[in-house]
């Protein structure tokens, strides 16, 4: 896949510079084509999502989970095994190799929580829009003084 020039962009635009590195970003993540380890995002409520990643052979203390400015970044790394050195795997399915992942999330979008269970991570985000964001209802008031200007004149018959 080929990538896209933005340098011309730059020139006629102002403030859209994180929308190309965006665009960047996500078309360099396309081209790694890296499926491991495989995850789900699923809308759970109007407002409120999870990714789930599956983690079989990390603990709580191989993963870690960090938010910033606005990029989700998921990273394990399995700590050497402190055994003796006398396992010998006939077969060995199970990846358990380091990995990192990124998730670009939309303005306002927070993390609420992450928790692993039975293999997999589940990370729960949540959109909370300000208020100034939010759909509101503008009352439409009647404007007294024009009902004054149109009264009618009762004349005498």
């Amino acid at each position: 896949m080929r990538t896209a020039n933005f340098a011309p962009l730059y020139r006629s635009t102002v403030g859209f510079d994180h929308l190309f590195r965006l665009l960047d970003t996500m078309a360099s993540d396309a081209n790694e084509q890296n499926a491991y380890p495989p995850y789900n995002i699923e809308r759970t409520a109007e407002n409120q999502y999870r990714i789930t990643m599956a983690v079989a052979g990390f603990t709580t203390d191989d993963i870690h989970v960090e938010l910033k400015e606005g990029a989700l970044t998921i990273r394990a790394h399995r700590k050497a095994d402190d055994g003796d050195g006398k396992r010998e795997f006939l077969h060995r399915g199970i990846a358990e190799r380091a990995f990192e992942r990124r998730f670009q999330l939309a303005d306002y979008v927070e993390v609420t929580g992450a928790k692993i269970a039975d293999g997999l991570l589940h990370v729960n985000l949540e959109r909370n829009l300000p208020e100034r964001m939010k759909p509101r209802v503008i009352e439409i008031s009647a404007d007294e003084t024009a009902g004054a200007k149109t009264a009618q004149i009762e004349a005498a018959a």
